[in-house]
């Protein structure tokens, strides 16, 4: 708790020595992860849950009923039908514009906490290091409209799974990559693509695959974070920052990888024009792309 009380007393001093134009906006992660650095925290090394921090019972403010700043759609709701992925694969300001920008199929995404031990945890909580969570993205999709095989390949082509704790520039236990299934067929096709992606990244994953009700006892695998960091990159005067390190290697072909009881029902449903024209490429291009849905 003493190191956290000093990353409290730093954070008011970071705002107070920037420049008085930028008062008025909220840290960046650059800003956060230099205080990390300074303090020690967000380290290697995943905290016990017994010295987490406490975090607290209520929720975040202002999500309930707020709208997708990009689809206008209800960014808490899962509607009758759909189905939900939760993973995380570095900043997650990139990581939720990349499935947002599928053509169809996707009702709403949302960042946030996942996978930690401290209840309703702040931003400067999480980048801590002291609360177990790793920053991570929501994706409520309709699965008649596009398959989580889908979902799986840009995931893994994405970023690097094999970079252990943290991606880029971004580095601690706030920055691994993680999965985290919600049923046996999830959890069948994350562990299948990962030992394929595995075979042809030709090094060890390091990503973090488990079950979301493996957090039910820390009150969910998911957070939502702040209302600012939603759809951040599509918010006026948002810093394009990404630290994800595609590694330009595809996951395809489908067949080679998904089980063969699972792969009528999951057949992927984004076509080749999609992959050609809009897949993952080093540089993490997604943050400088169009923020509407792609159009094919």
């Amino acid at each position: 708790m003493q190191r956290f009380a000093a990353l409290a007393a730093a954070v008011p001093l970071a705002y107070a020595l920037r420049p008085a134009a930028a008062r008025s906006k909220p840290l960046t992660k650059r800003h956060l992860g230099t205080l990390m650095d300074l303090l020690g925290g967000g380290g290697g090394e995943l905290i016990a849950p017994e010295k987490a921090l406490p975090g607290r019972k209520e929720a975040m403010p202002n999500i309930e009923g707020s709208k997708h700043f990009v689809l206008g759609t209800d960014q808490v709701k899962v509607p009758e039908g759909h189905k939900v992925a939760v993973f995380a694969n570095g900043c997650f300001w990139g990581s939720e514009k990349g499935i947002w920008r599928f053509p169809y199929g996707i009702y709403s995404t949302a960042v946030g906490y996942c996978a930690g031990f401290t209840p309703n945890p702040t931003y400067n909580e999480a980048c801590s290091g002291m609360t177990g969570h790793t920053e991570g993205v929501r994706v409520v999709y309709d699965p008649e409209q596009i398959s989580f095989a889908d979902i799986l390949r840009w995931f893994w082509e994405a970023h690097d799974p094999t970079s252990g704790m943290g991606q880029g520039n971004d580095r601690g236990t706030q920055y691994r990559s993680g999965f985290y299934y919600f049923d046996d067929d999830q959890k069948r096709l994350i562990e299948a693509s990962k030992e394929f992606y595995e075979k042809k990244l030709g090094r060890p994953i390091t990503t973090e695959v488990a079950a979301a009700s493996d957090y039910d006892q820390y009150g969910g695998v998911w957070y939502f974070a702040e209302q600012y960091h939603q759809q951040y990159l599509a918010k006026p005067g948002a810093r394009p920052y990404c630290s994800a390190q595609p590694q330009g290697i595809d996951l395809a072909p489908f067949a080679e990888w998904c089980p063969a009881d699972l792969q009528e029902k999951y057949a992927p449903k984004l076509p080749d024009v999609f992959w050609d024209r809009e897949k993952p490429r080093r540089g993490c291009s997604v943050v400088n792309s169009p923020n509407e849905p792609v159009v094919l």
